[in-house]
């Protein structure tokens, strides 16, 4: 099956039914990334994916909960060697998360680490409040040679995100990031080259509840406003992107 769309960052098995919201998204034909947020959700996901030909899993850590679940980096690492896809990974420095930051930065390097030395992996990190720090890391672990960086929902300086893009980062970004401006100015300057779209489902909400697993639709028409494509090419850029960067 062709897919339609991208949704780039998705926790499919945070939804009341996974299973349903891994059928919708084959239903859809959205290429989509079920991120995980830790290594021992990995295996049910991959049970759910198995019965789709559009949805890919990886194998996350997620900072928020790296304090707590940081003995299963041995299980991430054992898990590692069976998937191309790594997230939710990252650093979040925001005020709730920022006392636990050297244990999230302490598991974020061993997960570059890792995935350098496996190499072909294919990362959606996090980094709020702290994208100069994930930056950092990037550039010591994870050379563009062996592997590839993808921020997800980006919300650093214009001089951080100028810094991604020379380290050959992508980005995936929601319908969420064009309601400020702040938000638009960033995502103008991404090279278009370098987007995807992603919901972050079931966190992002539409309508007051959670977005629905895979709907892209509004970020693919607020993109295209923003860049003055129609949604076709948006859909046609976003589906090349993905292509390229999974080559």
């Amino acid at each position: 099956m062709r897919a339609q769309y991208v949704d780039f960052h998705c926790h499919l098995d945070l939804y009341p039914d996974p299973e349903d919201a891994y059928r919708r998204c084959q239903a859809d034909q959205v290429a989509t990334l079920a991120v995980t947020t830790t290594p021992k959700a990995f295996r049910q996901n991959q049970i759910f994916a198995s019965k789709t030909d559009c949805v890919r899993v990886a194998l996350g850590l997620h900072p928020h909960l790296a304090e707590e679940r940081w003995t299963e980096l041995p299980l991430f690492e054992g898990l590692l060697k069976e998937t191309r896809y790594v997230g939710e990974v990252g650093l979040d420095a925001g005020p709730r998360f920022y006392k636990t930051l050297p244990r999230q930065t302490d598991v974020f390097r061993k997960i570059l680490t890792l995935c350098a030395q496996q190499g072909g992996k294919i990362l959606s990190i996090h980094s709020v409040r702290a994208a100069s720090k994930v930056l950092d890391n990037l550039e010591e672990l994870l050379p563009p040679s062996r592997g590839a960086a993808v921020l997800h929902w980006f919300s650093g300086s214009q001089s951080e995100l100028r810094r991604a893009i020379n380290l050959g980062c992508y980005f995936s970004v929601n319908q969420s990031m064009f309601e400020k401006d702040r938000g638009q100015a960033l995502i103008k300057a991404i090279p278009p080259e370098r987007l995807l779209t992603e919901t972050d489902g079931p966190f992002l909400e539409e309508g007051g509840k959670a977005i629905e697993p895979g709907n892209v639709r509004g970020a693919v028409g607020a993109l295209g406003q923003l860049l003055g494509l129609s949604p076709a090419q948006i859909q046609d850029l976003l589906l090349s992107n993905l292509k390229r960067l999974v080559a």
